[in-house]
């Protein structure tokens, strides 16, 4: 991979991540940390917002399926920045 693919596919990410707050990247991070850990979606979410409240997430039934795909691809991302030597 060359620097312009690695930024194009970091502009990309930005893009479908979205625009996050520390307490948002931090909550982020805890789910993403409970998945890697074996929870399911449902789990994990519930122990991000037991330990953050302030940025607790109330999905209705319909939402859990784009939950687990946005956490999934926020971990696959955060494993691509570690292979690439990039922080966030």
């Amino acid at each position: 991979m060359n620097v312009n693919e690695i930024n194009e596919y970091l502009q990309r990410a930005r893009e479908i991540i979205g625009e996050r707050s520390q307490a948002e990247i931090a909550y982020d991070d805890f789910v993403v940390v409970q998945l890697s850990r074996g929870a399911d979606i449902k789990r994990a979410i519930r122990a991000a917002n037991q330990e953050f409240p302030g940025e607790a997430l109330t999905p209705g039934p319909d939402h859990w399926t784009d939950l687990a795909s946005r956490y999934e691809y926020i971990r696959e991302h955060k494993g691509i920045l570690k292979k690439l030597g990039v922080k966030e």
